[in-house]
């Protein structure tokens, strides 16, 4: 009987550190220009001699695991590892069935927020995806949809240099990935940064907790297995949601009594009312869950 294949996961610290690794390696090539052009012609060199040693060591690995299906799975499904596949041209799988592992993978999410994401085709750099349903009284969802698909995207097939998107009953309009948010930019607020938030892993169903994450209050709830984030802040009443009760799928609001669908981009609960929670991302990244803050809410 083939043993069972138990996923490696990293600490969040190792997670940061990985992540870095290609800024770290940069500044080092950088530093070594300092010492000429030769000094930087060898620095160049000696990296190209160590990727092309573990490419060649990674090529090997997968050779000898092809035998076994849920070891191939096994090696693709590790963040680390396929990042490393990818830059190698490497990986067992085609763009295509990343691209569509990667959305299965923030379907939820965006499903919280009233909306769906389907992949059209990937036509050599370009991806075609259709969006359906949307959450009209929530003006920030448009926005945190983008980010989740830009870093499942982006993470799992970098050599995707543009996405086309296609909402339901609009034209097609063509977004490159590197400025996939600049609607964003254009409602006055910045791109966001995704941040490690490992406690989150120790909600329990239907608990809600509050986080401080870069400088920022948020609150946190469990619906099932699915975490559901806000920012910190009643929109009714003002203040901050500290000691909210979740009943169901109603976040409620400890100081004046709104309630707020959590399942749903946080919109309140009064059929009259416009009034929303402020949606902040939340995704598993490197088996971590992590939150994504905009950077003007930084401090």
């Amino acid at each position: 009987m083939t043993p069972a294949v138990t996923p490696v996961h990293d600490e969040p610290d190792d997670v940061a550190h990985w992540r870095s690794a290609g800024d770290r390696i940069q500044n080092l090539l950088d530093a070594s220009a300092a010492g000429g052009a030769a000094a930087l012609d060898r620095a160049e060199r000696l990296v190209r001699e160590v990727t092309d040693l573990y490419g060649a060591g990674l090529q090997r690995i997968l050779t000898i695991v092809a035998a076994d299906p849920a070891m191939v799975e096994a090696v693709a499904g590790d963040d680390l590892v396929a990042s490393l596949l990818l830059v190698h041209g490497l990986h067992p799988h085609p763009v295509e069935r990343r691209i569509a592992d990667a959305l299965d993978r923030v379907r939820p999410y965006l499903g919280s927020h009233g909306g769906d994401v389907d992949l059209l085709e990937v036509d050599g750099p370009v991806v075609r995806l259709r969006f359906s349903g949307s959450c009209k009284s929530c003006p920030s969802s448009a926005a945190t949809l983008e980010l989740a698909i830009e870093d499942a995207v982006k993470n799992a097939a970098p050599e995707v240099s543009s996405i086309e998107v296609v909402p339901d009953g609009d034209a097609r309009q063509l977004i490159p990935a590197q400025s996939l948010l600049a609607r964003v930019h254009t409602n006055g607020q910045r791109s966001a940064t995704w941040h490690p938030v490992p406690a989150l892993d120790d909600l329990m169903p239907a608990e809600v907790g509050g986080f401080a994450v870069a400088g920022t209050s948020v609150l946190v709830c469990r619906i099932d297995d699915e975490l559901f984030g806000y920012r910190d802040r009643c929109p009714v009443c003002t203040h901050g949601m500290a000691g909210a009760t979740l009943t169901g799928t109603v976040l409620t609001c400890p100081h004046c009594g709104c309630g707020f669908d959590a399942v749903h981009a946080g919109r309140a609960q009064d059929d009259g009312s416009d009034q929303h929670l402020e949606p902040v991302p939340v995704l598993r990244r490197d088996g971590v869950p992590s939150m994504a803050i905009a950077q003007e809410a930084m401090t």
